[in-house]
C-alpha cells in the first residue's frame, strides 16, 4: 500500500503527462445581447432532457458548481441542496445517513438499506458507506426529490443521488491537475489524463485523488478523530466501433484509512457527581469514584466538550477498501435504443473502535489481538432496457429488466476489559448504597468478573432482488403529456446469526444466581443487572430458554428467510402553459425492501429479527418557469408523503433494536430561483419547507413503548426549514481574458431533533442535548482564472463563523440510564454523547489544466 506522499506523487505525474487545449464555456445569449441562464439537460427519466421539462423535483449541479461550493463528497451536498442532507456517526462504512425531505434511514446496521438510492454512472450503490467517496472528474449530480422506484430500482422511497463521471474524450488529448492545501493540516491532490487512443473510435482516461486531513475532534485519552486519509483510482474506456454502438468500462479503485467517529459527551450522568441514594446514604463523589474508578473517563463534558470539541474516547478507525468495475453497452438498433449495465462490487470495512465511548477499560477495542471486526458487501447487478418512440414520436416508451445478487458478511469481535464489572456496578450503587460493598454487580454475578469475557459473532445475508419495469410518455397534445410508470420487484434474503467462539462467564453467572435474589429486596434488580452483565455482543447465544417469550435478555441465533414483492408505479400529468411555464402533477408509489436486524439482539425472547418493507405513497404538484426573457428561473414543488413501516433502529445503551412505525408522514413545499442578474453575477437562491413526522396515531396503543414515544415527534435531522443564498460574480479583468470570480453562499436551518428517541421513554422529559438549536453557515471563495482556464487559483472557507453543529444524540453504552431515574431524575439518569459536524475549514486551491 503506498504512502501518502507517493500516492500525491503518482497522481501529481499523471497529470502532468497530459496536454490539451481546453474549450472555454460559452454563456447563453438570446440574439439581443443578453446573457440567459444555460440550459440544463438531465437524465432523470432515463432520457436526456431540459431540467424544466421533466416532471420530477430534481437539482442538477455540473463539475464547477461542485467545485466552486467546495463539494468534496455526498456530504456537502447540502450546501447546494436545502431538501437534502446527509450525516454519519461512529463509522462511516455503517454509520452514515442520507436523507431527502425529512426521509432516511438511520443505523449503525448492515441490514439497513438506505431510503435515498444513490447511482453512480447508473450502477446502484447498495449503501451509504458505499457511495461516500471524493468527487472527482465529475460531470453532473442530479438529486431527484421523492420517490424513483419505477426507473431507478431498489429502494428510493425518498428520493435519488444520480452521479455521472465525464467520458473519455475521444477527440483531444486533456489533463488536469489540482493542488488543495488548508487549516487541519489538509492536502487534496486531483489528477486525470485522457487519451484518445484512436480518433472517434477508442479513448481512455485515468482520475485519481488523494485527500489527507487532520482530525477536529481531540481526545482526552486518544488520538484526534474525524481525519481524512482517502485514495481514490478510476479508470475508464470508451469505445465507439460505430455511430450506432459505443461500450463504457469503468474499474475504479479506493481505500480510506481514518479515525472515525468519536463523539463528544454532550451531557453527564449524576452517577459522575455528589447524590444521595434510595438508601438515604450521600455519595458527594459520586458513584464512580466510591467504586473506585477515579479518574471516571470523563473528563470534559457538556457545552465546554462540543464548543471545544472534546471527546473522551479512546480508538476509532475504520479502514476501509473497495473496488468495482461496471460495463455499458449502448446500441441503437434503428428506432430502438438498447442499454444493458453490468456491474460487480466489493466493499470492506473494518473497525477498530472504543465501544465505551469513554476512558475506561470497559470494553477492549477489537483488533488483531481481539479478533476480526468487520464488514463485507459483494454486488453483482445487470440492467437492460429498451426505448424508443412510435405514432410519429407521440409515445415514448421504455422497457427493461434488472437483477441483483449481494452477499453480506459481518464479524463482530468484541472483549470485556477489566472494568467493566466494576463500570456497570456503579449503575447500582444509587439503589442499594454500600450494602453491597464496592462493586455490586460481582454480589449479581456470584464473584464472576466479567474481564476478558468476548464473543466472536458472525453475521450473514445473501439477497436478491429481480425487477421488470416499463416507463412511458404520452403526448396527448402538443401541451399535455401523461406519464404511466410501472415496476413489479421481488425481493429475497436469507439471512443468519451464528457464533464463531465466545466466553460470557459473568452473563451466566449473574443468570444461575436470579433465582437465589426471589423474595429478597434485591430482586426488583436483579432484571436491571441481567441487562447490564449480559452485553449482548459477548454473550453465549441458546442459553436456555434463548429466544422465546419470557425468556432471559440473551442472544438467540437465526437462519430465516425473508420474501417481499410489490407492484411500484407513477402516473404523472405535465401541461405547458407556454414555452416557458410548464406544470406538473404525480402520484408515486414506493417500497423499501425489508431485510433482517444483522445483530445480536435481534432474536432476543422470540422476537422476529426480520423488519418489513415501507411503503410510501407520494403526491407532488409542481412549476417549472423561465422569467424575464430567460434570465430567471423559478421552481416549486408541494409534496405529500405517507410511508407504511417506517424502519427506525435504535440504539438502547445496551443493544441495537431494530422495529418498524405504522405511519411516517412528510409534508411540505420547495422553491428554487435562479436570476442571471448581471452580465457577470448570478444570483441563487433556495427554501424548503419540510414537516416529516410520526403522526400522533403513528402506532397502535398495543406497541411498544419505544414506538409509542415517537408519536406526535419530528423525525430525526428533519429541520423545518432549510434556506440557502448563494451567489457568483464572474468577469474578464483584463484585456487577454484573465477572469476575476467570487462564490458565496449563506445556509440557514431552523432547529432538528437529532436523537432517536425525543424525550426520555415513559416521560415528557425532552433530551436536552437532543436538539440541535437554529444555526447560519457561510461559504466563501474567491478565484482568479488565466486566460484558457490553464490555471485558477482560489482561496476558500467554509462554515467560516466556526458554527459548530452536531448531527447525532445517543445513549452512552452502560454510563447510566432510564431506569436511574427513579433515584437521580430523568434528567440526570443516562449519559449522552454527540456525533459533531464539521468546523470552519479555509484553504487555497491551485487548478491546471492542459
Amino acid at each position: 500500500m503506498p504512502s501518502g506522499y507517493l500516492r500525491a506523487a503518482l497522481l501529481l505525474g499523471t497529470a502532468c503527462a497530459s496536454v490539451h487545449a481546453p474549450a472555454t464555456a460559452q454563456q447563453e445569449d438570446g440574439g439581443d445581447g443578453a446573457r440567459r441562464l444555460a440550459t440544463v439537460q438531465v437524465n432523470a427519466t432515463r432520457r436526456t432532457e431540459s431540467l424544466q421539462d421533466v416532471p420530477i423535483a430534481v437539482t442538477a449541479l455540473n463539475g464547477q458548481e461542485l467545485e466552486r461550493a467546495g463539494v468534496s463528497d455526498l456530504r456537502a451536498l447540502d450546501n447546494l441542496s436545502p431538501s437534502f442532507n446527509m450525516n454519519s456517526s461512529q463509522s462511516e462504512s455503517q454509520g452514515s445517513t442520507l436523507r431527502i425531505r425529512g426521509i432516511g434511514t438511520t443505523g449503525n446496521n448492515i441490514g439497513l438499506e438506505s431510503a435515498v438510492g444513490v447511482f453512480l454512472d447508473d450502477v446502484y450503490l447498495s449503501r451509504p458507506g458505499v457511495a461516500l467517496g471524493d468527487l472527482v472528474d465529475v460531470e453532473q449530480v442530479e438529486i431527484l426529490r421523492g420517490p424513483q422506484g419505477t426507473l431507478f430500482g431498489r429502494n428510493t422511497s425518498a428520493g435519488a443521488l444520480v452521479i455521472s463521471t465525464k467520458k473519455p474524450n475521444l477527440r483531444e488529448m486533456e489533463g488536469f491537475a489540482n493542488f488543495t492545501a488548508g487549516n487541519f493540516s489538509l492536502m487534496n491532490v486531483q489528477g486525470g489524463l485522457n487519451i484518445p487512443v484512436a480518433e472517434d473510435k477508442f479513448g481512455v482516461r485515468l482520475t485519481g485523488a488523494y485527500r489527507k486531513r487532520d482530525g477536529y475532534v481531540e481526545s482526552d485519552y486518544g488520538p484526534d478523530t474525524s481525519d481524512i486519509d482517502r485514495f481514490l483510482l478510476r479508470g475508464q474506456a470508451l469505445w465507439v466501433p460505430t455511430s450506432d454502438m459505443s461500450l463504457r468500462v469503468i474499474a475504479d479503485y479506493s481505500e480510506t484509512d481514518e479515525l472515525c467517529c468519536s463523539p463528544v459527551v454532550s451531557s453527564e450522568t449524576g452517577l459522575s457527581g455528589p447524590f444521595t441514594a434510595a438508601t438515604g446514604e450521600f455519595f458527594p463523589d459520586g458513584a464512580y469514584s466510591y467504586v473506585g474508578l477515579s479518574p471516571d473517563g470523563v473528563d470534559t463534558s457538556g457545552q465546554q466538550a462540543i464548543d471545544n470539541r472534546t471527546s473522551s474516547a479512546q480508538a476509532f478507525a475504520n479502514p476501509v477498501e473497495q473496488w468495482g468495475i461496471s460495463g455499458t453497452l449502448e446500441w441503437d438498433l434503428g428506432g430502438v435504443e438498447w442499454t444493458t449495465i453490468a456491474s460487480y462490487r466489493d466493499f470492506r470495512g473494518d473497525a477498530v473502535q472504543d465501544l465505551d465511548f469513554v476512558g475506561v477499560s470497559a470494553v477492549a477495542a477489537p483488533g488483531a489481538a481481539d479478533g476480526p471486526f468487520y464488514d463485507q458487501i459483494e454486488t453483482t447487478s445487470l440492467e437492460t432496457r429498451f426505448q424508443g418512440s412510435a405514432f410519429n414520436d407521440r409515445l415514448q416508451w421504455l422497457v427493461g429488466a434488472y437483477y441483483a445478487e449481494e452477499d453480506i458478511e459481518e464479524i463482530y469481535t468484541l472483549t470485556l476489559g477489566p472494568d467493566y464489572s466494576t463500570y456497570i456496578g456503579a449503575n447500582l450503587i444509587p439503589f442499594v448504597g454500600t450494602s453491597l460493598g464496592p462493586n455490586p454487580a460481582l454480589v449479581f454475578s456470584g464473584g464472576i468478573d466479567a474481564e476478558g469475557d468476548f464473543g466472536s459473532n458472525l453475521y450473514t445475508q445473501s439477497a436478491e432482488s429481480a425487477a421488470i419495469f416499463t416507463h412511458n410518455v404520452f403526448s396527448v397534445t402538443d401541451k399535455l403529456d401523461l406519464t404511466v410508470g410501472l415496476r413489479w420487484t421481488d425481493e429475497s434474503k436469507d439471512g443468519a446469526f451464528e457464533q464463531l467462539a465466545v466466553q460470557s462467564n459473568a452473563c451466566e453467572g449473574v443468570l444461575a444466581n436470579a433465582a437465589s435474589f426471589a423474595g429478597t429486596p434485591l430482586e426488583g434488580l436483579v432484571p436491571v443487572a441481567v441487562a447490564l452483565t449480559c452485553f449482548p455482543f459477548t454473550t453465549r447465544a441458546d442459553l436456555p430458554g434463548a429466544g422465546t417469550p419470557g425468556g432471559p435478555p440473551t442472544p438467540a441465533t437465526f437462519s430465516d428467510t425473508f420474501k417481499d414483492d410489490e407492484l411500484i408505479y407513477t402516473l404523472k400529468a405535465g401541461y405547458a402553459f407556454t414555452s416557458d411555464v410548464n406544470a406538473y402533477a404525480s402520484f408515486t408509489h414506493g417500497f423499501k425492501t425489508g431485510g433482517f436486524n444483522l445483530d445480536a439482539s435481534a432474536a432476543v425472547r422470540g422476537t422476529d429479527p426480520r423488519f418489513a418493507s415501507e411503503l410510501v405513497d407520494a403526491s407532488e404538484i409542481g412549476l417549472k418557469s423561465d422569467l424575464m426573457d430567460g434570465r430567471a428561473r423559478l421552481n416549486i414543488a408541494l409534496f405529500d408523503m405517507d410511508i407504511e413501516d417506517f424502519q427506525v433502529l435504535e440504539f438502547t445503551g445496551t443493544q441495537f433494536v431494530t422495529f418498524n412505525v405504522d405511519k411516517v408522514k412528510s409534508t411540505g413545499a420547495e422553491v428554487e430561483f435562479d436570476v442571471a442578474a448581471t452580465d457577470n453575477l448570478d444570483l441563487k437562491a433556495a427554501v424548503t419547507y419540510t414537516d416529516a413526522r410520526y403522526p400522533d396515531d403513528c402506532a397502535p396503543a398495543t406497541a411498544s413503548p419505544s414506538v409509542l414515544n415517537l408519536c406526535g415527534s419530528s423525525l430525526t435531522n428533519a429541520p423545518e426549514f432549510v434556506g440557502i443564498i448563494g451567489g457568483t460574480y464572474d468577469r474578464a479583468i483584463t484585456a487577454s481574458g484573465m477572469r476575476l470570480f467570487a462564490t458565496g453562499s449563506v445556509r440557514y436551518e431552523s432547529e432538528r431533533r437529532t436523537g432517536t428517541q425525543p424525550t426520555v421513554t415513559g416521560t415528557n422529559n425532552v433530551y436536552e442535548t437532543g436538539i440541535q438549536d437554529e444555526n447560519t453557515k457561510v461559504n466563501l471563495r474567491v478565484g482568479l482564472q488565466a486566460p484558457d482556464r490553464r490555471w485558477t487559483l482560489e482561496l476558500w472557507g467554509n462554515n467560516i463563523f466556526d458554527e459548530q453543529t452536531q448531527n447525532l444524540d445517543f445513549n452512552v453504552p452502560f454510563r447510566g440510564g432510564s431506569f436511574l431515574g427513579s433515584v437521580l431524575g430523568p434528567d440526570n439518569a443516562g449519559t449522552r454523547g454527540s456525533f459533531l459536524q464539521e468546523p470552519a475549514t479555509y484553504g487555497v486551491t491551485l487548478r491546471t489544466e492542459f
